[in-house]
């Protein structure tokens, strides 16, 4: 099928009509070129949205309180409950499948000092499995850890801009800080995984332990909101119910109440935008793919006018013993010659594009909050290239059908 007579033939009727072929050839180009651009463009658009989720566990729940909505068992509507710690501690004890809980208690934007360098930051009581769900990451010295929450040790753990306030260049491990007048020892350096309008927060606030807070600063054992994270292999969306319930029971919300205990599943919108972004690629999939028919169907087009302006070489070839496999052959290797090379530099360009695009975004630091990264990856690549050989071979494949038909007595008397 790919001899080097079938290529002559294939070079002599390129060169014979150069323009008809270009056109023709420019309708695969630009449909696999869009193809590929739509899906690139697709792709930084999903990489951007997914990154805001940043690194933090995908299947957790946050849950704060929020006033009620209905009355119930003599506590009128309009009541907001407050948790405690011991909520934290029932949730463990009833509900096997949580894996991770953390809550946070903040003291406000509170002066914090060293020596006489200082400023205000917000001061978070915490629990060690905090830095197991959120996006964080330690750059010096350790967390919070069990023995601080069962000592209520006087430690401190710096986000990275509070530490570069108060120290500078200077090593802060094992320094005392001052928060509203009370020592603590700075036993490590946090900060966010990414850097975000709403991950600034972390960069300046100092994390003590809850237990410490409660202790130190008479904030009674309360919690202003709490994460929530499900075993291995358990969606969080399952025990979302019994959380809410259990909850509603120990602070006499009514069972009913949509509100009284707020927060929202992560898992669940997580799943939303999974499932929209595989809605949008079968769409960028469908625009690319018809766009490409259209080129395809001028492939198609052309091969029939080739066959007609060819019907007496074919009526020769038959009257001489060639086989109707051959005749189909000869029409298929043009079809798929000019479909296959086109859509190749097609291809090329598209890639070219979204990787150039990617490179001046990079060089010029652009980081847009939902576009990161426009990428066209090897398996979207192969699955181009197989769909313009199948491509190749649909749109030859009528034409060749009817030379194959052509009878050699009426093709000899074609004028």
């Amino acid at each position: 099928m790919l001899d080097r007579d079938t290529w002559q033939e294939i070079l002599g009727t390129i060169k014979k009509h150069k323009l008809r072929t270009g056109l023709t050839a420019l309708g695969v180009f630009w449909g696999i070129f869009m193809l590929i651009f739509v899906l690139g463009m697709g792709k930084g658009l999903e990489n951007g949205v997914f990154r805001g989720f940043g690194d933090r566990a995908k299947n957790v729940m946050y849950v704060w309180p929020e006033r009620t909505s209905q009355p119930y068992k003599g506590f009128q509507p309009g009541r907001r409950p407050k948790l405690r710690l011991e909520d934290i501690t029932a949730i463990r004890q009833n509900i096997p499948d949580v894996q991770y809980i953390a809550p946070r208690l903040s003291l406000g934007s509170v002066p914090v000092y060293y020596k006489d360098i200082g400023d205000s930051y917000e001061v978070r009581g915490e629990l060690q499995d905090m830095i197991r769900i959120e996006a964080l990451q330690l750059h010096k010295g350790r967390y919070i850890n069990d023995l601080d929450i069962s000592d209520s040790r006087k430690v401190a753990v710096l986000g990275q801009r509070t530490a570069e306030v108060l120290f500078g260049e200077k090593d802060c491990i094992g320094e005392y800080i001052r928060i509203k007048g009370v020592e603590f020892r700075v036993v490590g350096i946090f900060g966010p995984l990414q850097i975000k309008p709403w991950t600034e927060s972390d960069l300046e606030a100092v994390v003590i332990p809850l237990t410490a807070m409660y202790r130190t600063f008479g904030t009674g054992e309360r919690v202003d909101y709490f994460i929530c994270s499900a075993a291995p292999n358990v969606l969080v969306s399952t025990i979302e119910p019994q959380v809410r319930a259990l909850l509603k029971k120990r602070h006499h919300v009514a069972p009913d109440d949509p509100q009284g205990i707020g927060g929202f599943n992560l898992e669940t919108e997580y799943r939303s935008v999974v499932n929209l972004f595989g809605g949008i690629r079968a769409f960028l999939w469908f625009v690319g793919i018809g766009t490409l028919l259209a080129g395809i169907v001028g492939v198609s087009n052309i091969m029939l006018i080739t066959v007609k302006e060819r019907t007496k070489e074919i009526g020769i070839r038959k009257a001489m013993g060639a086989p109707p496999r051959s005749i189909i052959n000869m029409i298929l290797a043009e079809s798929i010659a000019i479909t296959s090379i086109s859509g190749y530099l097609g291809l090329i360009a598209g890639t070219f594009v979204i990787g150039g695009l990617n490179y001046l975004m990079m060089a010029n630091n652009l980081e847009p909050d939902n576009f990161y990264n426009p990428q066209v990856n090897l398996t979207v690549g192969l699955g181009a290239i197989l769909l313009l050989i199948l491509a190749g071979a649909a749109a030859g494949f009528i034409p060749a059908i009817q030379a194959a038909r052509v009878n050699p007595v009426i093709a000899l008397k074609d004028e």
